[in-house]
């Protein structure tokens, strides 16, 4: 008897793939160039990292950056021939043991990271925050407005039921999580041979 699996990647490829078609001010999230992947909490705790969006860019998308004197570029990542600018992390359990609510503004909080010029770089704030605006708890605050933006335009029992479940419940009504693992791509010295990530 075959086992039975879900694969939340793209499960929550699918999900962010609805967001960037309903959502005014995600439209310029292209799917198919970010790469969705999921890495195992180290840690049994609750608390901490729930995922992470990684540029593949540098800032207004240039290919090299100068730290410290020295010119780096990074690894390139293809997915079907095509070239991804992002890879979006999400840790579990610890993301499937949130609410509804937190799963949802998780997945926008890192969705908004990205750069309105779709160009491998984020969105950049004024100030020295210029990640989160001064405030990630304004910019969540924000991100629960767009949450529940999207749910209402959803029509009645369409919200995908795997994300009502935390990470123990989903194996019971589903089977056994599965998902794409990446490594992420590394900083090179340029003077170094280019390598591709696989």
């Amino acid at each position: 008897m075959n086992q039975r699996c879900f694969d939340i990647c793209t499960a929550l490829r699918r999900l962010c793939e609805d967001i960037s078609q309903r959502s005014t001010v995600f439209r310029h999230v292209d799917m198919s160039r970010v790469a969705v992947t999921y890495a195992q909490t180290r840690s049994p705790v609750e608390w901490g990292m729930q995922a992470k969006l990684t540029p593949m860019r540098f800032e207004k998308g240039a290919m090299t950056c100068v730290r410290e004197g020295k010119q780096w570029g990074a690894q390139r990542l293809y997915q079907d021939g095509k070239e991804m600018l992002y890879i979006l992390t999400f840790y579990l359990p610890r993301f499937l043991n949130l609410s509804l609510e937190e799963k949802l503004v998780t997945v926008f909080h890192e969705l908004y990271h990205i750069s309105p010029d779709f160009d491998g770089d984020i969105r950049r704030f004024a100030g020295s925050c210029y990640m989160h605006s001064g405030s990630q708890a304004d910019y969540d605050r924000q991100m629960a407005v767009y949450a529940k933006e999207y749910l209402a335009q959803l029509p009645k029992g369409q919200l995908p039921e795997y994300l009502q479940y935390d990470f123990s419940g989903l194996r019971r009504r589903y089977g056994v999580v599965v998902g794409l693992r990446l490594t992420v791509p590394r900083l090179i010295a340029l003077e170094e041979s280019e390598g591709d990530a696989a």
